[in-house]
């Protein structure tokens, strides 16, 4: 009984900690990250000990709605599904919160609003927990939506400034063409299968197949659009890089564990449907690569060092929706989420801590030498570097080139896609630390850099340790275990680092120097490849336009011919008004006067 109560406590604490932080947290900052950082502690807690327990964690799961709609049973229950893929995820998910959480405290010391970022954070972690927990598609959707509202919150978290308040309600926006696309496949998927329950849907998803694939495919494709959404894949994608008006630790915790892992988490939690479908995991094959690539275009020309990271996240979510096409597991794809977790969030947080050294300046072109200043966020940031990068033995380049493996097994052109993309991640990755790090100084706030307090580094070193080791298969194993294809041969790991090795070599050769400004410029990498001023341009003249007509319509022509229609009821009234004068004499001449003129119809005739 008390191992079923720890799963309520895992989910719950953050958001008792938000209630509390709200009531209670306005009066000390030191109360309200307190109170954050042990909510979020005792969330990490029960993940260690429901992991460590092992197996297959049972939770009494509590009846919601329960009705015949359609000829079919409308069953949703508020249940627990404690797994092999859920029980990883929340060890990932709580101790790079734990770790955030702690890093706020030194980055968000002097910032406004200390009390509700926190409430905020204990909120996001709440939703989050929620998505990975989910018995099934309904509460997961919920979930889903509270992670949207909470990112609106702390995405807009310095409301004050147009660009955060504008950020805020683009990934709000753009994340609700993506969900109504969920929200549609779920109601299909419920509607042929009858069930909303992910165990239950592994065993009916054969039937649907075999009565009418297409179903199936229709469901899946527009669930996947939620993954598009969320997951910020082409042609959604365009949110995230604005999301970095946010405080940095936001952006480390958004992108590394929480709202753009909920994406690729829902598809691995429904591989089992899937992988029947072969023309929804095309779909979402194209799309992982197409992304994975021009993500890393865009991040080549980027000079903001949180966009850069952003583009970087899009790029590598791209591999792991890659990873979720190509395997016979979905444990692939989980691993590189794994791996990624860890290194992204290391990086953003020695972003963030650049950015606290450099007095919250975020052109890289501004900062360099910084090695000198910042030696421990230098360390750190390389180690960061390697691990994105996929350099051996890094984490990163056990969980990325496995995808690339199961991508050249299977045979698919998007192998190319992901391989290109690795010399592209390294260049962009590499051009940002060297022009960050070496080379001279390249303004005032560069040269009176100043190292980042402990409360910052301690964070950051924990995660520099996993960043080296979560992927070598004795550690990163032990959480997640992913499938390794048979026959790989051998000369496709020298493309693989081949590719690395280019990528390295040119963004050495052209910054490692230290040029003050940059020696490539290409303009529609720059501009992102127009797709944001597309994007500007269909709201402003297509939505704005049609709205203008909807106006002039509803201006002119409706109100138009209400107002006619109520003038002539005001014009026979008035005339009606007229005759009630109040006077018997006249009201006799009237009836006298009305009897003479039926007498002359009657007559006339």
């Amino acid at each position: 009984m008390m191992i079923a109560a720890i799963p309520w406590i895992l989910l719950l604490s953050p958001l008792v900690g938000c209630v509390l932080i709200l009531f209670f947290g306005r009066a000390s900052k030191l109360l309200s990250s307190g109170i954050g950082i042990f909510c979020a502690g005792l969330s990490l807690l029960c993940a260690w000990f429901l992991w460590l327990k092992g197996g297959v964690v049972e939770v009494p799961s509590f009846p919601w709605v329960d009705y015949t709609s359609f000829g079919k049973q409308f069953r949703i229950s508020i249940g627990f599904l404690l797994d092999d893929l859920s029980l990883p995820m929340l060890v990932v998910v709580t101790t790079v919160a734990f770790l955030v959480f702690i890093y706020s405290v030194g980055y968000m010391a002097q910032e406004e609003g200390y009390w509700r970022y926190f409430a905020g954070l204990c909120l996001f972690l709440f939703s989050m927990l929620g998505i990975v927990v989910a018995e099934n598609f309904v509460m997961m959707f919920l979930f889903w939506e509270l992670v949207g509202v909470s990112s609106y919150i702390l995405i807009g978290h310095y409301f004050r400034r147009d660009s955060a308040a504008d950020a805020a309600k683009q990934a709000f926006t753009v994340n609700r063409v993506g969900d109504f696309g969920f929200l549609l496949g779920i109601l299909l998927i419920w509607l042929y299968s009858g069930t909303f329950s992910f165990n239950d849907l592994k065993g009916k998803a054969q039937v649907i197949t075999d009565a009418a694939p297409w179903l199936l495919t229709t469901g899946l494709v527009l669930v996947f659009l939620g993954t598009v959404g969320k997951s910020a894949q082409f042609p959604l994608h365009v949110w995230l890089p604005n999301s970095m008006e946010g405080p940095t630790p936001v952006s480390s915790l958004l992108h590394a564990a929480t709202m753009v892992a909920a994406g690729v988490y829902m598809l691995a939690r429904i591989f089992p449907a899937l992988s029947l479908s072969p023309i929804a995991l095309e779909v979402v094959s194209w799309v992982g690569g197409i992304t994975c690539f021009l993500a890393a275009l865009m991040g080549t020309q980027q000079n903001d060092i949180k966009r850069i990271l952003a583009y970087s996240t899009i790029s590598q979510l791209g591999y792991m929706v890659i990873g979720i096409s190509v395997a016979t597991a979905s444990t692939v794809a989980v691993f590189h989420l794994f791996t990624h977790a860890f290194f992204k969030c290391l990086l953003f947080l020695c972003a963030g801590s650049v950015i606290v050294g450099m007095h919250h300046e975020q052109d890289i072109w501004k900062m360099g030498s910084l090695k000198n200043k910042m030696p421990l966020t230098f360390i750190m940031m390389g180690i960061g570097t390697f691990a994105l990068a996929g350099v051996p033995p890094f984490s990163g380049y056990f969980s990325k080139d496995l995808i690339l493996e199961w991508a050249w097994i299977k045979g698919t052109p998007v192998f190319w896609f992901g391989a290109i993309t690795i010399a592209l991640t390294t260049f962009y990755i590499f051009r940002l630390f060297f022009v960050v790090f070496l080379g001279p100084p390249r303004s005032d706030e560069a040269k009176h850099a100043q190292e980042s307090p402990r409360v910052m580094l301690l964070p950051m070193l924990i995660l520099s340790i996993l960043s080296l080791t979560v992927g070598w298969p004795f550690i990163g194993h032990f959480f997640i275990q992913p499938v390794h294809p048979e026959h790989v041969p051998l000369f496709l790991r020298f493309i693989l680092i081949g590719f690395l090795a280019v990528g390295a070599l040119v963004a050495y050769l052209l910054y490692a120097k230290g040029p003050l400004k940059d020696p490539i410029q290409v303009a529609v990498f720059e501009n992102r490849f127009y797709i944001d001023n597309f994007y500007d341009w269909l709201v402003k003249e297509i939505q704005g336009r049609f709205a203008g007509i909807c106006a002039f319509v509803d201006r002119w022509v409706v109100d138009g011919f209400v107002k006619i229609a109520s003038g002539c009821v005001w014009l026979f009234g008035f005339c009606l008004r007229m005759l009630q004068v109040g006077n018997i004499q006249a009201y006799a001449f009237y009836f006298g006067a009305g009897i003479l003129l039926i007498f002359f119809l009657l007559l006339s005739k």
